[in-house]
């Protein structure tokens, strides 16, 4: 019996019966589980594991393919697949866009329209009224990370008619979503005209710390920050000096350094910041779920007929 082998917590039961078809249709049986320990000897005989935890690479003796469930695999590259080249690795990036991306534009306006000091007035019992509010409409939007979830951003963020929406990736390759798109290297000359920055990067060498003491001063006074990617591109003590002294006008992080953040840390503690514990991309969307899912089966057919995996992990780049 060939073995497919899911771990996952939040898969429907359509999710499961359009995996448990697509198996059967290409030869393969799917059992469904939600912790390694429940899965035991089908994991350790799996061909093709389905899972966003890393500690499958322990457990998976026979596996051919590792398809994570996350779309990003730094914990995957922590734990050593890149030192397995014997196992296909895909993930399902293009899954999160629309979850992501409704995300971003929800704590966007939460801080243009200053809805945490409202909130928190009506909470109090006041009535505070006529705080200055901004607009995504005319507003300059600079996206870092130009692929499923920073183009689906652009997309939502386009029927707002702002000013510009420009994008930064590592190729600089233009794309429709996007006004224009901009290579890393010019980072620093495009900061000072955005009014909203938005960081969609994932995990690499290349990203980490880019969001720098240095590139925070060069933002625009008064401009906003949205981080969904990875905390590992920010320097935090920086953006709280930020957002304390009003150089930014707010921010929102959804992904920090260490999760979950400790009580005691600093960050907790920032003026006009809105926290979120890493639930943009959350698969508990029916709609995540359909894809990550989708994106799956496709690959299962790919893999059964011997073609090449359409959602492979560029080792290289780490995503």
């Amino acid at each position: 019996m060939r073995k497919i082998v899911s771990i996952n917590r939040n898969l429907d039961e359509g999710n499961k019966r359009m995996i448990s078809e697509t198996a059967e249709k290409c030869g393969f049986t799917a059992f469904f589980y939600t912790s390694r320990a429940e899965a035991g000897q089908d994991l350790a005989e799996a061909e093709i594991v389905y899972s966003g935890n890393p500690k499958v690479l322990e457990d998976g003796k026979n596996m051919k393919w590792l398809c994570s469930s996350t779309a990003g695999v730094d914990q995957f590259i922590r734990a050593g697949i890149l030192d397995r080249p014997d196992i296909l690795f895909t993930n399902a990036a293009g899954a999160y866009g629309v979850t992501i991306s409704e995300h971003i534009v929800m704590v966007a306006l939460m801080m243009m329209r200053r809805m945490p000091e409202y909130m928190e007035s009506m909470r109090q019992k006041g009535w505070l009224r006529q705080l200055e509010q901004k607009s995504l409409c005319r507003s300059q939007v600079l996206i870092l990370g130009t692929g499923s979830i920073g183009a689906t951003t652009a997309k939502r963020i386009r029927g707002f008619d702002p000013g510009r929406i420009v994008g930064v990736s590592r190729s600089g390759r233009q794309t429709p979503e996007f006004d224009e798109v901009h290579t890393v290297e010019e980072l620093d000359s495009l900061l000072p005209d955005a009014d909203l920055v938005i960081c969609c990067m994932p995990d690499t060498p290349e990203t980490r710390g880019m969001i720098s003491a240095e590139r925070i001063a060069l933002m625009k006074d008064g401009a906003y920050f949205v981080n969904v990617g990875r905390g590992s591109a920010v320097d935090h003590p920086a953006l709280i000096k930020a957002l304390d002294s009003g150089k930014l006008a707010g921010a929102a992080l959804d992904v920090y350094t260490k999760e979950p953040i400790p009580a005691d840390e600093p960050i907790r503690d920032a003026k006009n910041l809105i926290l979120t514990p890493h639930i943009s991309g959350d698969d508990t969307l029916a709609e995540t779920r359909r894809l990550n899912a989708s994106m799956f089966c496709e690959d299962i057919e790919n893999y059964a007929a011997g073609r090449p995996l359409a959602y492979s992990v560029d080792r290289k780049h780490g995503y």
